[in-house]
């Protein structure tokens, strides 16, 4: 699993920018860099962990690649615990590329996705989870989200699934020293002993799971559709949302002929909420595509909200449309309200008796904080803040959380049948190595490489 040579990549987005970074990792990167760097002075005499001014040159032909700024740093006290070199240049794709190729030319391997964080993971710098918890950092997409990922990388989920992994495995040996030497004076081991100690490991698992809900929605957000007939207000409702001119609005029934989608923070939730063709009977072919797009997005979406004009009232094609919508989570927005008096909007409310629904106008601005709240009470049970808790947000935690419990239930259904304490190791070691695969303590290069092969090049 572990190559033991330099590995080199940019680590900063493809693209044009004021300044790019490669990073070059690994026995040979201070040799590589002392090649290539011309600066005041000699490499050699560089400190570590210290940044320097000088220029990239092609030893070959003492060309001047780019005026850089290089940072040295000396393993272990390093990301990957390897010699580090890092070449702050100017984020040109050209500048970036040759200097990558320089690197390559001198000794240096192009890194695979991840292969620097799974580098400082193999080298005990940090453990699976916190590996994981770097590519949810960088992908996140709100204030939560980001707060979630940096709890979990500073090892606070890995704490606790290590000390319940901890009690398991004393629990385990202990049973194993009273089945193999009961010549020894060790105190035995008995059911009830075994039965308490799990059920206490037990708890502190479940307490970890109970917010999982919670911190996939705060990791992976959800995706909203927003449907309706024509000219209701649908593209006008991602332009608040969103803050942008995203759609093209007008009073002409059919405009948005396409799907479009934006990601927005909506109470602390990352929404991907879309935008789609007005659901109705068309001879139009574009916009007939455009409808079999909504109804396609509709069946793929956790949340619909279906939008209502207050002054058309809702006819048959809304009917049909709810009817449609049974199985899915719904908020109807009763919307351009302002156009319309009181007893007018009550009737559509009428209809409406057993749905969710709010009243909204874009145009006073009326009903989008309240359509925030509602998307939390649906999809969140309380607020969406981390506070001091341990959110898990990784479906694959929370798997394997789910089959470390199933083995020790199993165990503790065994101890209350009276079955013999030797036979219950076989379920506890189980949920050791459950545990263990979370934190990487016991884990296949196959999974290994599943995890790192979603990480961006650079990092």
């Amino acid at each position: 699993m572990y190559k033991e040579d330099t590995i080199a990549a940019i680590s900063t987005p493809h693209g044009t920018g004021g300044i790019g970074i490669i990073r070059i990792s690994g026995d040979r990167a201070f040799e590589i860099a002392e090649k290539i760097f011309v600066g005041k002075k000699n490499f050699k005499n560089i400190k570590s962990h210290t940044i320097n001014y000088g220029k990239i040159v092609n030893p070959k032909d003492g060309l001047t690649l780019d005026e850089v700024l290089l940072s040295k740093m000396e393993k272990p006290n390093t990301f990957t615990r390897e010699n580090i070199v890092e070449i702050n240049c100017h984020g040109g794709l050209m500048v970036l590329k040759n200097i990558l190729e320089l690197c390559i030319k001198e000794g240096a391997r192009l890194a695979e996705p991840g292969e620097f964080t799974k580098r400082a993971f193999l080298n005990g710098r940090i453990d699976l989870s916190q590996a994981e918890a770097v590519i949810d950092l960088i992908n996140s997409k709100t204030d939560e989200g980001s707060r979630a990922a940096i709890s979990q990388l500073e090892g606070k989920l890995s704490k606790r699934l290590k000390e319940a992994r901890k009690k398991l495995i004393e629990l385990l040996a202990h049973i194993e020293v009273t089945v193999d030497y009961p010549e020894y004076d060790v105190e035995e081991v008995t059911g009830n002993m075994i039965y308490n100690e799990l059920d206490e490991i037990k708890k502190k698992l479940q307490d970890i799971i109970v917010g999982f809900d919670k911190g996939r929605i705060i990791r992976e957000g959800i995706d909203a559709v927003i449907v309706g007939r024509p000219n209701v207000g649908k593209s006008s409702l991602l332009n608040e949302l969103s803050g942008k001119n995203r759609a093209i609005v007008t009073d002409i029934p059919g405009t948005t002929r396409d799907i479009i989608e934006e990601y927005i923070n909506i109470n602390g939730i990352p929404v991907r909420i879309i935008d789609t063709a007005g659901i109705r009977e068309t001879q139009d072919v574009v916009e007939k595509i455009g409808v079999e797009r909504t109804h396609k997005a509709i069946n793929e979406a956790d949340l619909i909200i279906m939008m209502i004009d207050a002054k058309r009232g809702i006819n048959e094609e809304d009917n049909e449309i709810i009817s449609k919508l049974v199985d899915k989570k719904l908020i109807i927005l009763i919307n351009k309200v302002d156009l319309v008096d009181e007893n007018e909007i009550q009737k559509i409310e009428k209809q409406l008796e057993g749905k969710k629904y709010l009243r909204t106008s874009l145009k006073e601005d009326r009903g989008l904080k309240e359509l925030g709240d509602a998307l939390v009470d649906m999809f969140v049970s309380g607020e969406v803040s981390m506070n001091n808790e341990i959110l898990l947000t990784n479906v694959r935690h929370k798997s394997l959380i789910d089959k470390a419990l199933s083995s020790i239930d199993k165990a503790m259904s065994a101890q209350q049948e009276m079955m013999p304490v030797d036979l219950l190791a076989i379920d506890i070691r189980d949920a050791a190595d459950y545990l263990g695969q979370i934190t990487g303590e016991s884990v296949s290069e196959d999974v290994m490489h599943e995890i790192f092969s979603r990480f961006c090049l650079g990092k």
